[in-house]
């Protein structure tokens, strides 16, 4: 689950990491007071999508009067913005973070995220801040530091002094590094955070690092174990099929293809959908209904399958082990009568009581396509999306 620049940053300030005086409006009418608040003559305007590389689009803005200030912020608010992690897709700007001006003095990069090889939390360093760091890790590899963190001792002196070396910090700044490396860690552990990063951190002119931007994404899986951030979720940034889908405990992503998929299990849902795409077919989404998929969860599945209009056709692809096939049968059936289907349903099915879930299906009297296996069911649910 991603959270906004200001959640995010709320969550720093909790943990006693720098961040600049900002202030946050939802209401145009707000903005004036803002300003005040925050003080200065001059303030950076930035709006609070779930993306980064918001400067580039032109989501931030560094204004210095309050009417340049407004102009902004009525172009920017109610509106929505795509960047290059949107994949095209735009997102609506429903609040503004209205900030302080810093005197910068240097961009540095940290992350913290969970590495999956070495098992543990690792800091991403680098001296090459305020630039995507996919770029510099393809055109400076040299400039990037990684560091794991051994889970049975945490953060230790040494590594953070590694660390302010390879930064060139000296004096307060290379102290305070230290206690922003061990906040980190200390803020992954306590909210279950997946990923963690600031950039750009800046150093100011009066050698303090403050976290002049914040991104905070959190584990989706622990989510039944922080109620309070499970209340900062927007949903008007995600996928509204996707959104609607983890109500009712399904894993579903929408994809740009024209031949529904309905699979249990990550697994085979992966197999599924690259046998769809090895018959000349394109998926129109990536649905894992689980293990214990129930007819109400298979009904909810064909709903949100079926919310895309480009889909020709469905393929359902369910092995029967922790739920019996007679069951997702029944569950397919209710399905399709429940939400009046007019396009072709080929459905595989495979393990417990296989022979009488297709007897159920055969006996339906609907236009039910049943498959012998898998390749056999990808290659008629193509068939059918171009007939």
């Amino acid at each position: 689950m991603n959270l906004h620049e200001y959640q995010s940053k709320a969550l720093f300030a909790d943990y006693g990491i720098a961040i600049p005086k900002g202030q946050l409006i939802t209401d145009l009418n707000k903005l004036q007071d803002a300003l005040n608040s925050v003080g200065g003559n001059a303030w950076v305007v930035k709006a609070q999508i779930h993306a980064g590389a918001r400067g580039k689009a032109g989501g931030v803005k560094l204004v210095s009067s309050h009417t340049e200030a407004e102009q902004v912020a009525k172009q920017l608010l109610g509106g929505k913005l795509a960047t290059i992690q949107t994949a095209g897709k735009e997102l609506p700007i429903n609040s503004l973070l209205i900030e302080e001006t810093l005197d910068i003095q240097a961009e540095l990069y940290l992350s913290l995220l969970v590495d999956r090889v070495t098992r543990t939390h690792t800091f991403v360093i680098s001296a090459a801040g305020g630039m995507d760091i996919e770029q510099v890790a393809e055109t400076s590899p040299e400039k990037i530091l990684s560091v794991h963190i051994d889970p049975t001792v945490g953060v230790m002196p040494y590594q953070c002094r590694e660390v302010g070396f390879a930064l060139g910090l000296k004096g307060a700044a290379f102290k305070q590094l230290g206690q922003l490396m061990n906040s980190f860690y200390k803020l992954a552990l306590d909210k279950d955070v997946s990923q963690l990063e600031i950039n750009p951190l800046v150093l100011t002119g009066d050698n303090q690092l403050i976290a002049l931007d914040a991104k905070v994404n959190i584990d989706s899986n622990a989510l039944y174990r922080q109620p309070a951030l499970v209340e900062m979720r927007d949903f008007s940034q995600e996928d509204e099929r996707e959104a609607e889908a983890s109500e009712h405990q399904l894993n579903y992503i929408a994809l740009d293809g024209d031949i529904g998929c309905m699979v249990n299990g990550a697994g085979l849902a992966m197999a599924t959908m690259d046998l769809i795409k090895l018959n000349g077919g394109s998926p129109a989404n990536f649905l894992d209904v689980g293990g214990g998929a129930t007819p109400e969860r298979v009904a909810e599945a064909f709903k949100l399958i079926l919310s895309s209009s480009e889909v020709k056709s469905i393929l359902v692809n369910i092995f029967g082990g922790i739920v019996r096939c007679d069951l997702i049968a029944e569950g397919i059936i209710q399905a399709v009568q429940e939400v009046g289907l007019n396009i072709p349903v080929v459905v595989r099915l495979e393990g417990t009581n296989v022979e009488l879930g297709r007897e159920k299906l055969a006996q339906s009297g609907l236009s039910i396509i049943t498959a012998d296996g898998l390749a056999d069911a990808a290659q008629k649910a193509v068939e059918v999306a171009g007939a």
